[in-house]
């Protein structure tokens, strides 16, 4: 049994999908104003854990991951520029796709663009007009929330905080703010519009998720993700237009992640503790140690990034990939160990029943060292033999369908230079001529190839 934490109810709940075996899953994705950082891609890896595990445990996932290219910021930042704002948010989206290719986090199914959307927008809005729970002010379209009486119900809001007939037109405001929100904005000075049946305008943030979730998904949702700062005004406001227009529940599992802070801080350029992915690459980070550290912490705790729990989670990652090594390369006697089989089935077990439970990850990566632990234990007495090599090898790829953390396989190659330089030391070896070898030893090492001479002959493995 799959449970869920559901931040609308409150509590842990047994998933269970609208149509069996399928998922219909949203994830909110980038406002495309700027690079996103790594508090960012904490929770996009988070929705990668939790599509990763749910395709793991069998299910089909139809995922749908907006991106924002019409918003204030948007505007306001292609503005600064003189620029288009098709032209501005280009190198964004780019950026983006590049990211979560190298972070490794699985493609949506559909990556729907706010100002493609606006006709879907409109026909939303019309009909929230038409039901009365809109209405016009000053050249805009506003929502009544006091026409929506569950209002409040995702971010917990007392209804008698309800602020009734004020308005607000910002896209992004404090909980405190809870006013009448804008559909659909009149024109302004340098700001992009549409000629629409509602008049010029643009839309409001919320709508832009509202519309392109159920154009793809349909009225009712499986799963709906983001980062607890969405919950409001963002996702309050989804749950309240979608369920006004369709008259039926929007989503039926909200799952928002934590935070990421700095030091301890929250993150802020004027700080100096802002991170982007491509900041880290060029501070010579492993991307997928980075994505280990990310996915490493449960989602819905706050994850507190330094450089030495960075270290930390590398050095975790590298006892995997040590592991990987070993079993691809030892020489094995003939033959089969029967207890393999079963330590590997209680190995998935245990990590499928941890992620089971609410994407419990430490309970999930502790059946994986458990299992390592076990098997290095069976290889230093020699109770690991030819035919578990394979069992063992699959049951890590198991692990990895989910985590996506082990190398990419390839048949990795040396330049032929380097190549030679392991045949001369090799050859110095037999000649005796130890001071030549360890000097080329050290030699490739400051290359980043470490050496490992073994019965079967030498082995060689890079190390960044």
């Amino acid at each position: 049994m799959i449970r869920f934490f559901n931040t609308l109810s409150g509590t842990v709940e047994e998933f269970k999908t609208l149509v069996p075996g399928k998922v219909r899953l949203y994830t909110c994705g980038p406002t495309v104003y700027d690079y996103p950082h790594i508090g960012n891609y904490r929770a996009y890896i988070f929705e990668d854990l939790l599509k990763r595990f749910l395709l793991f445990a069998g299910y089909k996932v139809f995922h749908v991951m907006n991106i924002t290219d019409v918003d204030d910021k948007t505007i306001r930042g292609a503005n600064q520029l003189g620029i288009s704002l098709q032209e501005y948010t280009a190198r964004y989206i780019q950026a983006f796709f590049e990211d979560i290719k190298t972070l490794r986090i699985l493609p949506a199914d559909v990556y729907p663009r706010a100002t493609e959307h606006i006709t879907d927008m409109v026909r939303m809005i019309k009909g929230l007009l038409e039901k009365g729970y809109a209405y016009y002010k000053e050249g805009s379209i506003y929502f009544s929330i006091k026409k929506f009486p569950a209002y409040g119900q995702l971010a917990k809001i007392n209804p008698e905080e309800l602020k009734a007939g004020a308005r607000v037109d910002a896209d992004e405001y404090e909980k405190e703010s809870v006013h009448d929100f804008a559909l659909w904005k009149k024109p302004k000075e340098g700001e992009p519009c549409w000629e629409t049946e509602l008049g010029p305008g643009r839309p409001g943030w919320h709508i832009e998720c509202s519309a392109m979730s159920t154009r793809y998904l349909g009225p009712q949702l499986d799963i709906h993700c983001g980062g607890v700062d969405n919950i409001f005004p963002h996702h309050e406001n989804e749950i309240a237009q979608s369920e006004a227009y369709y008259g039926k529940k929007f989503v039926n599992y909200w799952l928002h992640c934590h935070h990421l802070v700095v030091d301890g801080e929250k993150m802020s350029k004027s700080k100096g503790n802002f991170y982007t992915l491509r900041d880290l690459l060029a501070r010579g980070v492993d991307p997928i140690d980075l994505r280990f550290f990310l996915l490493s912490t449960h989602y819905r705790k706050m994850l507190n990034f330094t450089f030495e729990n960075l270290e930390q989670a590398k050095a975790s990652r590298q006892r995997i990939l040590d592991f990987l090594y070993e079993i691809e390369h030892r020489k094995l006697e003939p033959g089969s160990e029967p207890e393999i089989t079963s330590l590997a089935e209680k190995a998935l077990a245990d990590f499928r029943e941890g992620l089971s439970d609410d994407l419990n990850i430490s309970s999930a990566l502790a059946a994986v060292f458990e299992f390592i632990r076990e098997i290095n234990n069976r290889l230093a007495r020699n109770a690991v033999k030819q035919d578990d090599r394979e069992k063992i090898l699959n049951t890590m790829r198991e692990f990895d369908r989910v985590l996506a953390i082990l190398p990419e396989k390839k048949e990795e190659t040396l330049p032929p230079e380097i190549m030679a330089k392991i045949e001369e030391r090799e050859k110095a070896r037999r000649e005796k001529n130890f001071a030549l070898a360890d000097a080329i030893r050290e030699e490739l090492r400051q290359l980043g190839i470490i050496l490992e001479d073994t019965r079967e002959g030498v082995r060689w493995k890079k190390i960044k």
